[in-house]
């Protein structure tokens, strides 16, 4: 039984040659059908995200070469025949399983701990079940995967530690405030990348009102449509704070855009509705006494910064815990493989010795017909006992995982 995976990553290609080899969800099951149609016998499991595009190969004999799957995945994608192969990596077996271990256990991810990762991988095996180019091997490779992913959650914090901005202002600031966060009003100011990420996580934890305020009305009616929200005009600002319970400031003013005096004028009081602001712009856009205010919790970048440096130390010190528990089920995963092909071979090797050992004791026994049966059962526990003694060797050599 032979494993190997091939494939590229954040850490060895570019975003560039990533966007061009990644496949789609709706792509995958063809390209897993001629991928097993051009190389019979092989079992198969295609892994694409953002961050890597790797193809998982397992059989009983022949697996592809490198070149051979570099070449095909080049086919299935457009503009992809002059792909720099040296962005890629090959592992092959006890590699391999390793691998997969690390990549479902989110060890190998961008961010180290998220959650993510598992259920694409998941999502990539499920895809590959269906369509029916999973086998005996991947099945069991897979399936390991995922008990290691659970391991590592349950038996670590590393998953709990958050270390990007967005993931600590929801998780750890966001629910010191709220205990739930389906019936808050969430509003956007500003429409970049970290606005979108910071509402992905709120979604995550059950948000979905969405309110977006933007100088442009462009960009705040495409990232309202995107979490199917409502898009205002900017003289609104102030009756949208006014209606939020959570605001995630993100513009590049310059200077504040909310300043003490106008919030205090404009805004309810907040005794018993408090108010969320994540401040993620440099400059602030609000001004920082307005988290002064009774019900007013107003969090800058660099409140955030300092909870994600902790978090990431702490996060840091799971890291050792994790790999330990990758490599005991690397090694039990390889030990069982190697048990499936050592068993047939052992029972064959065992029949044949005994099949020699009976016929040297009849031989024996024929050239000495006048021994009792005391002796005949002396005779024949130390021919028991010396076949034992030569096949432990050779049995214990095929049982080694590293065989």
């Amino acid at each position: 039984m032979k494993l190997q995976v091939i494939g590229c990553n954040h850490r060895t290609a570019s975003v560039e040659v990533r966007q061009r080899l990644a496949l789609a969800g709706n792509e995958i099951p063809r390209v897993l059908e001629n991928f097993v149609d051009q190389f019979p016998g092989s079992e198969v499991v295609i892994v694409s995200t953002c961050n890597r595009v790797e193809i998982y190969t397992a059989a009983e004999e022949h697996l592809p070469s490198f070149d051979d799957v570099v070449r095909f995945l080049a086919t299935h994608r457009p503009a992809s025949d002059d792909i720099p192969t040296e962005g890629f990596y090959h592992y092959r077996h006890a590699e391999a399983v390793r691998h997969l271990f690390r990549v479902a256990a989110s060890l190998d991810s961008m961010v180290v701990g998220e959650a993510q990762i598992l259920a694409q991988v998941k999502e990539a095996y499920r895809i590959a079940v269906e369509t029916e180019t999973t086998g005996p091997i991947t099945h069991a490779w897979f399936q390991s995967a995922l008990k290691t992913a659970r391991r590592v959650a349950s038996e670590t914090a590393l998953q709990q530690r958050r270390v990007s901005i967005p993931s600590v202002a929801v998780g750890d600031f966001g629910r010191r405030i709220f205990e739930r966060f389906d019936d808050k009003m969430v509003l956007v100011v500003g429409a970049g990348e970290m606005a979108d990420e910071t509402l992905r996580y709120l979604r995550e934890e059950g948000a979905v009102m969405v309110s977006v305020v933007n100088r442009s009305p462009d960009k705040a009616k495409e990232l309202a449509a995107k979490w199917k929200g409502t898009a205002h005009p900017w003289e609104h600002l102030f009756a949208a704070l006014d209606a939020a319970d959570i605001v995630v400031s993100t513009t590049g003013a310059g200077e504040p855009i909310v300043r003490f005096e106008d919030f205090r004028k404009t805004v309810s009081p907040r005794y018993e509705r408090p108010l969320f602001i994540l401040d993620l712009a440099v400059p602030m856009d609000f001004e920082r006494s307005i988290g002064d205010l009774p019900g007013v919790y107003l969090y800058c970048i660099d409140d955030l910064e300092e909870a994600c440096a902790r978090n990431r130390q702490e996060r840091d010190r799971e890291i050792p815990v994790a790999e330990k528990i990758v490599d005991q089920e690397t090694k039990a995963f390889l030990t069982t493989l190697q048990q499936r092909i050592s068993g047939p071979l052992i029972r064959r090797l065992r029949e044949d010795w005994h099949e020699v050992k009976e016929a040297e004791l009849a031989r024996l026994f024929n050239k000495l017909p006048d021994i009792d049966d005391k002796a005949k059962r002396e005779i024949r526990i130390a021919f028991d006992r010396l076949v034992n003694k030569l096949l432990h060797p050779p049995l214990e050599s095929l049982r080694e995982p590293s065989a």
